[in-house]
Parts: structure tokens; C-alpha cells; sequence
């Protein structure tokens, strides 16, 4: 049988910036692969180079030396529209702020990039991607009428949307409560389960575990890339944290019983 090609590759990626006449190297060498179907999560202190590689893996950023390929296309040397056609057509973006439009519609929202990509369809994909994520009963709410779980569940539909390759999140759960944190984490664990690629950079370990890989990186360089090997489950985490609102509800209200 053939053997799987990656379909993120990266061999000696390295990343220079020019800082007044300082140069900083953010990245030094990388070497990854990730599979198609993988959840991988990418971890690091701050200055770690875990953003920039972030923003290499999605074509927002080119490498100052080094090969990265996407399902077998090489994009290391792309021009701005082409990286602009990559990400377009393979690479769905969630981010810590949500980045909605705020007087747009959540289904106007999750139309945007089928929108740009003239989708004679986009109502129809819009609205699945919202049902897929549990808001088909908000198409229509502004995103100042949604809480931040909900705005970062029709960020989640729109990256969706165009049905990417790979889902790229950025510190998803950094603006969520743990409630809401464990909502978004069985989200992206039920799609993984699909058969969707996803990567996440994050720097809560806890948040970490909920993929099925760790990929640790400090000082430019990957210093550690292992499975999960005590992996989280959200819907698991969900339940026992409602069985726990719901023992601490039951005794407030025998609290206010014993007052009566």
C-alpha cells in the first residue's frame, strides 16, 4: 500500500524579522507533518514562535527559508494572492476575539466567505453550518444578542462554511468561561471526529488535552511532539460539570430551606 503524504509538511522552516536594525529569528528550523483527520495542539510560552508558525501554517505569513506544503502544494514562495486563493479554498480560520462583523446578522456573518467566493448556494451552506454548530435557531440574532459562546459557535460555522481542508483556531477558548470553553472543545472534537483536520494554538494545558497531540515549541523550535495520552473528553468534562451546578443548586437550596 502507498504511504500517506502529509497534509501540512514543513522541512526547515525558519522565520527572520527586521526590528530596527536588530534581526529576531521567531522560527529556527522547523520540521512537522500533520495527517489529514489529526487534532493537533501547538503550545509554547510567549515568544515562543508559536504564532508565527501558526501564521505560516495558514498562508498568512511566508517562511523566511524552507519548504510548506499543503496537500502536496508547495506555498513557501507564494505571492499575496495567491496565499489569499490557498487560504480561501483550504483553510478555515476561528480566532480568540471572534472577529464578527457586529451589525451583521450571525447567518450574514457565516455567508461572508462564500460570499468573496460567489457561492450561488451560500444561504443554504450558511444556514447547515450554523445547524451543524447548534445555533440554527439563531440565524437572524445580532452577535451583541449572543453570548461568547454562542459568537464563537457562528465563527466556528463560518469557517466551516466554505468546507475547508483544515480548521486553524488561535486561543478559541481564551474569552470563554470553562462552561463555555468545553462547549467549543466537543464542537471542534465532534468535527475532528468527522474526518476535519484541526490545529489550535492555545496555552492552557487543560484546553491542550482535548487534542489528540501535543506539539510544544520554545525558542523557535519544536522541543517536544507527542499523542495526548490522557486526552479530555468535552461532552464528558460538560456532564460532570452540569452534575456539579446542579448538587450546587440543590444545596443553596436546602440553605435557604433551613432558614425558612
Amino acid at each position: 500500500m502507498p504511504i500517506e503524504e502529509p497534509m501540512l509538511c514543513l522541512r526547515g522552516i525558519t522565520k527572520v524579522y527586521e526590528m530596527g536594525d536588530q534581526l529576531v529569528q521567531a522560527l529556527d528550523g522547523v520540521d512537522l507533518d500533520i495527517y489529514r483527520g489529526e487534532f493537533v495542539a501547538i503550545m509554547g510560552p510567549s515568544g515562543s514562535g508559536k504564532s508565527t508558525l501558526m501564521h505560516i501554517i495558514g498562508c498568512l505569513d511566508t517562511p523566511t527559508t524552507g519548504s510548506y506544503k499543503i496537500d502536496g502544494i508547495e506555498v513557501a514562495e507564494m505571492d499575496e494572492f495567491e496565499l489569499a486563493h490557498i487560504r480561501n479554498r483550504k483553510i478555515g480560520f476561528v480566532f480568540q476575539g471572534f472577529n464578527l462583523l457586529p451589525r451583521t446578522t450571525a447567518l450574514e456573518n457565516v455567508e461572508l466567505p462564500l460570499v468573496y467566493a460567489r457561492r450561488k448556494d451560500r444561504t443554504e451552506r450558511a444556514i447547515a453550518a450554523l445547524e451543524r454548530v447548534g445555533l440554527g435557531d439563531r440565524l437572524d440574532h445580532w452577535p451583541n444578542q449572543l453570548s461568547g459562546g454562542q459568537q464563537q459557535r457562528v465563527a466556528i460555522a463560518r469557517a466551516l462554511a466554505p468546507e475547508p481542508l483544515l480548521i486553524l483556531a488561535d486561543e478559541p477558548t481564551g474569552n470563554l468561561s470553562s462552561l463555555q470553553s468545553e462547549e467549543i472543545m466537543d464542537i471542534f472534537q465532534n468535527l475532528n471526529d468527522e474526518g476535519i483536520t484541526v490545529v489550535m494554538v492555545t496555552h492552557e494545558p487543560d484546553i491542550a488535552r482535548h487534542a489528540k497531540r501535543i506539539v510544544t515549541i520554545r525558542d523557535g523550535r519544536i522541543v517536544d511532539d507527542e499523542p495526548v495520552t490522557e486526552r479530555i473528553y468535552a461532552r464528558e468534562a460538560l456532564a460532570a460539570m452540569m452534575a456539579e451546578r446542579e448538587r450546587e443548586q440543590k444545596r443553596r437550596l436546602e440553605v435557604q430551606m433551613q432558614q425558612v
